[in-house]
């Protein structure tokens, strides 16, 4: 076992099983995705740490967000082997990869054109088939790959707009991180019919996706 594999062991026994997350097939996705090929190579000595990770997608500042954190929202999800998924600000595809062994299908959506193809070509390369990287503006989601089951904002929202709501089907659910810092609270919503209900699941924090701060102008 190398390095790499005894952290990612080490991982999932020391932050994501103390932390609840209780959920075998997320356990076995993320102790089997490589975490330390979606990260720079200056930052994968501390790839399996419990720590946002900076990130590097042009002129824009993102974050891996910490594992337990991460697990803890999938596992609010509920994801099954048939949902199809969209995943909102995938950066460089950890998200979309671990989501890859959970669903049917997992949509990622990103805002460069750069981003997207370093992010799918990754994918390509660990071999795996059943999710695609699309770009796109992260606050109008990719209805046109949707509707979806589940949608996961990978990284924390000062607000939901409602063009995201509009791609979940009916009992679908979406997931995310409201607020930023030790005031950031993880939230699920579900579709029933017209109404889409949220509610308080656990208390989080992650870095709030740039197009989602509270400047930018969503239409409701």
């Amino acid at each position: 076992m190398g390095d790499f594999e005894r952290a990612r062991t080490h991982m999932v026994d020391n932050q994501l099983r103390t932390n609840d997350v209780t959920d075998h097939g997320i356990l076995d996705a993320m102790g089997k995705v490589p975490r330390e090929r979606f990260v720079p190579a200056s930052k994968r000595c501390i790839a399996y740490s419990d720590s946002d990770i900076p990130l590097s997608l042009g002129e824009t500042q993102r974050y891996l967000m910490k594992p337990h954190v991460f697990a803890k929202l999938v596992q609010l999800a509920g994801v099954r082997k048939d949902d199809v998924v969209l995943c909102v600000g995938c950066a460089t595809g950890y998200s979309v990869a671990v989501l890859a062994e959970l669903a049917g299908s997992v949509v990622g959506l990103e805002e460069t054109a750069e981003a997207t193809a370093a992010a799918s070509d990754l994918l390509v390369d660990l071999g795996i088939e059943n999710a695609a990287v699309v770009d796109g503006d992260l606050v109008t989601g990719a209805a046109s790959e949707g509707p979806y089951d589940v949608i996961v904002i990978d990284g924390a929202i000062e607000a939901l707009p409602d063009a995201l709501t509009a791609q979940m089907k009916d009992g679908g659910r979406l997931v995310t991180i409201e607020g930023e810092g030790g005031a950031g609270a993880a939230r699920l919503y579900v579709r029933s019919g017209e109404i889409v209900s949220g509610r308080f699941a656990f208390n989080a924090s992650a870095h709030v996706l740039p197009s989602y701060r509270i400047a930018k102008e969503f239409v409701f």
